[in-house]
């Protein structure tokens, strides 16, 4: 029996991005009718990439004197072990999205995020919570787009009992996530910055830096 395999598409349009020394090239992807972004997956870019970025996202946390490292899973978990790393730290946290056995009891934040159609829940297990209880937490993700998940991590480390002083992230979208954020928006130290794309009548696509 013949097996067919299915041919690659035409290549998407890309936006190059600067994250801190590196420059990288995203695919542009439709997100709404009129709206593009352009998505960063860490894991597609290679070791290297990862544990440059880590290494230069953590010297913008330094001066924060965070003893742990929180993140989202799971495009957050390469940059949180980076990012600990470089710290010279040796525990990190991770607010997950799936449910899992363990997580059955967990403490909950809903979320909705950019990338995802569906409502999620954040969920940090219990069993996790001495962690980050009194301790000065650092946040990292991929991404800050809406701010809707950097809100929701927030709020769910404070919940058990941690005290967030910085959020890092290789790049801010556009600029929603400070309305979103409010004062937090304060925190966030960032690698690099990105705009949302908006669909023009004749196909070519606007470059927004504010809001959409």
């Amino acid at each position: 029996m013949a097996i067919e395999i299915e041919q690659p598409g035409p290549p998407r349009p890309t936006y190059r991005a600067t994250v801190g020394s590196q420059e990288i090239d995203l695919p542009l992807v439709q997100v709404a009718d009129d709206i593009s972004i352009a998505l960063l997956i860490c894991v597609d870019h290679g070791l290297n990439f990862s544990a440059t970025a880590g290494r230069e996202l953590a010297d913008l946390l330094k001066p924060f004197d965070v003893d742990i490292i929180a993140s989202v899973a799971t495009m957050g978990i390469p940059l949180a072990i980076e990012v600990t790393r470089a710290l010279g730290l040796d525990d990190y946290a991770i607010l997950h999205k799936t449910p899992k056995i363990h997580l059955a009891d967990a403490v909950a934040e809903p979320v909705r995020s950019i990338t995802t159609a569906t409502a999620q829940r954040l969920l940090f297990d219990r069993a996790r919570i001495a962690a980050l209880q009194g301790k000065r937490v650092g946040i990292v993700d991929d991404v800050i787009s809406t701010g809707a998940s950097s809100r929701a991590a927030l709020r769910l480390v404070r919940r058990v009992g941690g005290q967030p002083v910085v959020f890092g992230a290789l790049l801010t979208e556009g600029s929603s996530w400070r309305g979103t954020l409010g004062p937090d928006a304060e925190m966030v130290r960032a690698l690099g910055a990105i705009p949302i794309f908006r669909h023009e009548a004749d196909g070519s696509l606007e470059e927004v830096w504010g809001r959409v």
